[in-house]
């Protein structure tokens, strides 16, 4: 049985009297005393009753088709706020509008009701939020697996100037849109021990006994694609207790002991990425990663039962993508589950295991591919390391095989890194594991096939492939821009929402001054949007005729937030040496959260604020700079700041970004990008064209030559008596009055090693900075660059990706509506 669509569109009347009626019998309230948060909450519901009920017939539809899946396996998606993105992909955005303004209420005040939902960080898990996006718009039968997070990273706010940590309590009240399905639970067991017994034919076999079983209780996100074509689901798991209590302990008046298994399970879904620079903190992460694993991978097997038979046919139904190195586990819990579980031959669950699974690196930096200490892995998943050594026993036999003689080629490519203390390489795993790995941007593929996985690139030809990463253009043109948005749709129609190409027949309407001055009204009207946000968080009045130069992503060294600090502070050194220069105002605009142990990071925030607080008070300078730091960088922050920016700051060291994303939401809303050959740069200087972004700084190969070279710091700060002003006077007390020292770790990291080559970069970066003055200064070219910018970003989408993720590696049959 199919469920049933309205066909019509629903009317303004209609969502007015589901509203009021929400309003009596879902909150029982009368209507007099509902407050905007009950309005919100009707609202939401309203929504999400019509986007079930299409969740229901595309789920009828896959079932119906015994579809083959893509299961998406990431520790982090940053969803943001659904209200208006879901309004959007249900085509009621308009109609609820005007339903609530008959109501006495502003859809727009209701909008910022919304808490984002706190289940990611970075890049990482806002990227897999779009693909989960463009999976549905596709109409590709897909399912994201995750974590239900009671606490997100952190909520950030600062503090003289420092970064300061609370929690992020994104879901006080429960969440509106999930649904919960206590049908689908699932047991998994961690710690314990590996005993030899005999089975039914008398031949040992392992068994993984005396471990401790937590729960795992699903919670499933409707994932909408534009108009309810298709809705798949986000499916998170809530780590619960198998017993709430021990009464017999508590009666014996031990209280605390009779919670502390509970509390132990629980606290496995409490915090993303608990600090690791503790053994307790290190050992959570890692069940963290495998509680996540073992509940999907048992969910998907039972699916796969319900319609099939044999283990031979679970490649062809299904299709495990593993987002960057964390669920990398799951190879060795499938080993498991075919090995121990159901008794297939070594070969034979092999052969399925690496049928099953696909692999996309997300980093560059060795140090950020995940290893484990083997003590910990063997206390915590005894049964796995013993998984992982058979499985690395018999890939070393293939090297050996391969490099006959060569030790060093063992050393590099087995899945254990030999030293005091033996690690398991979870990168490795994954690569070894998988039939698939690819990369998020032509030159991070490039990169990792030629320096970081060369060997196991020669060694399996044809596995390493590139998947240029992709935003939505729901979210994050037609959600948070409905000034440009709609003055897209008036001048070239609306199929750009689903084909993103579309935006090229805008080229030539920028040669129409007509349509350069609304294009350039609608960013004046987002930057004077912005600028009252900036005074009610920051206190900071700023002019919206500035030029906004905008850099928002997570602090971190290699993306040289302070290679920013320095432009900023040669330009107010100038200015104090002359109050006169000739330059257009600017507002440098940051957003960023750094992870609580990284020392530097949060030093970087402190000199960000330092200097801006004293910029900013400067009557010196006119108000020819401000200096604002945006506290608490989210999804929803980021809707607001992105239509308003003029300037994207992208300014990561050559070969150390593996694609980025910010750069792509900035281009699509006419912002201009300045940046070196790094991540996705490189692509998108292919497609807007040398005239319309400003690149500098060393490539990837001066990069290398440089440290080659032997580089020095030292040797440019003698060269630049200007630069050398500018480390002494960060290191100096100038900015932070009466707190000696406290930049001074900044200082030496740029004195000492530069690891990030800040210096040798600084004269190109304040070249090409000039380079935007002048373009800035001239409206007509200016406006024609953003224009191009958004024309030219099609390639960006989201969808593009997806088709080829799907083309390449999952293949799945797309099922629209009306099919199944």
């Amino acid at each position: 049985m199919t469920v049933a669509l309205e066909k019509e569109p629903i009317s303004a009347e209609n969502l007015k009297e589901r509203l009021v009626d929400k309003i009596r019998l879902y909150l029982a309230k009368p209507q007099e005393v509902a407050t905007r948060r009950d309005w919100w909450r009707v609202t939401c519901k309203v929504v999400h009753e019509h986007v079930v009920e299409a969740m229901l017939e595309t789920q009828q539809r896959h079932y119906h088709e015994n579809a083959r899946r893509v299961y998406y396996l990431s520790m982090e998606y940053l969803m943001g706020r659904l209200l208006a993105n879901n309004l959007e992909n249900a085509r009621l955005y308009d109609a609820m509008r005007d339903a609530l303004a008959e109501l006495g209420q502003e859809l727009e005040d209701l909008i910022e009701e919304e808490y984002d939902m706190a289940l990611g960080n970075g890049g990482l898990g806002r990227l897999a939020a779009c693909f989960l996006d463009s999976m549905a718009n596709l109409d590709l039968p897909a399912i994201g697996y995750g974590i239900r997070y009671e606490f997100g990273l952190f909520m950030q706010a600062f503090e003289n100037g420092y970064q300061i940590e609370h929690p992020d309590s994104w879901m006080p009240y429960g969440d509106i849109w999930d649904i919960v399905r206590p049908e689908h639970i699932q047991d998994i067991q961690v710690y314990g021990e590996v005993q030899q017994v005999f089975d039914d034919r008398g031949e040992h076999k392992p068994q993984w006994v005396h471990g401790r079983t937590v729960r795992g209780v699903p919670y499933d996100i409707p994932i909408c694609g534009y108009e309810l074509g298709s809705v798949n689901f986000l499916r998170l798991w809530e780590s619960k207790a198998t017993r709430d209590i021990d009464f017999d302990i508590f009666n014996a008046g031990s209280y605390d002991e009779a919670l502390r298994v509970k509390n132990e399970s629980e606290t496995i879904s409490k915090v993303l990425y608990p600090n690791d620079e503790t053994e307790n903190g290190k050992e959570l992460r890692l069940v963290q990663q495998y509680f996540f694993v073992a509940c999907s991978l048992k969910d998907i097997v039972r699916r796969y039962r319900v319609s099939n038979g044999e283990w031979e046919g679970f490649p062809e139904k299904v299709c495990v993508q593993l987002n960057d190195t964390h669920p990398a586990i799951a190879v060795a819990e499938l080993m498991r589950i075919l090995h121990d579980e159901n008794d297939l031959s070594w070969e034979a669950a092999w052969d399925i295991t690496t049928r099953t699974f696909a692999y996309t690196n997300h980093t560059l930096l060795p140090e950020a591919l995940e290893k484990w200490s083997v003590p910990l892995f063997s206390r915590v998943l005894p049964r796995h390391i013993q998984l992982i050594l058979e499985i690395n026993r018999r890939f070393l036999k293939t090297v050996k095989a391969h490099w006959p003689g060569d030790a060093g080629k063992i050393s590099a490519l087995s899945l254990i890194e030999e030293g005091p203390v033996q690690h398991v390489r979870m990168a490795h795993l994954a690569v070894v594991g998988s039939f698939s790995v690819n990369g998020v941007a032509a030159l991070h593929t490039r990169l990792l096939r030629s320096n970081l996985f060369s060997d196991f690139d020669e060694m399996y030809p044809g596995k390493f492939n590139n998947k240029t990463n992709g935003i939505t253009p729901r979210r994050w043109l037609l959600s948070i821009n409905h000034g440009l948005s709609d003055l897209i749709r008036e001048k070239i129609g609306d199929t750009w929402i689903k084909d993103l190409d579309h935006l090229r027949d805008l080229e030539p309407l920028r040669e129409d001054p007509d349509f350069r001055e609304r294009y350039m009204a609608i960013k004046h009207a987002n930057k004077q949007r912005l600028a009252g946000i900036i005074e009610d968080l920051c206190g900071v009045s700023v002019s919206p005729d500035a030029l906004f130069d905008v850099q928002i992503k997570r602090l971190h060294e290699y993306k040289r937030q302070h290679l920013n600090l320095l432009h900023i502070l040669s330009l107010y050194h100038q200015l104090l040496q002359d109050p006169d220069l000739d330059i257009h105002p600017r507002v440098f605009v940051f957003g960023a959260k750094a992870a609580p142990g990284y020392v530097l990071a949060k030093n970087i925030i402190k000199a960000i604020n330092a200097a801006g607080s004293l910029i900013n008070n400067d009557p010196r300078i006119q108000d020819k700079l401000k200096v604002v730091f945006l506290p608490n960088y989210r999804v929803s922050l980021a809707s607001k700041i992105i239509p308003a920016g003029d300037l994207s700051e992208q300014i990561s060291t050559a070969g150390k970004e593996a694609s980025g994303t910010g750069n792509m939401k900035l281009a699509l809303n006419g912002a201009l990008t300045i940046g070196t050959l790094d991540g996705a740069n490189v692509e998108i200087l292919e497609e807007v064209g040398a005239d319309n972004i400003f690149i500098f700084g060393k490539t990837v190969e001066e990069v290398e030559a440089l440290w080659k070279g032997g580089y020095d710091p030292q040797d440019i700060l003698q060269a630049n008596a200007h630069l050398r002003t500018l480390v002494e006077w960060i290191g100096s007390d100038y900015f932070t009055p009466g707190e000696h020292g406290v930049l001074q770790d900044l200082k030496n990291s740029w004195t000492s090693t530069d690891p990030y080559l800040c210096l040798a970069d600084f004269d190109a970066y304040c070249a090409s900075q000039k380079e935007v003055d002048t373009a800035y200064r001239d409206p007509e070219r200016w406006a024609k660059m953003a224009i191009l910018n958004t024309a030219r970003i099609g390639k960006f989408s989201s969808d593009r990706s997806i088709r080829d993720y799907n083309r390449d590696i999952w293949k799945l049959k797309p099922i629209p509506r009306g099919q199944g």
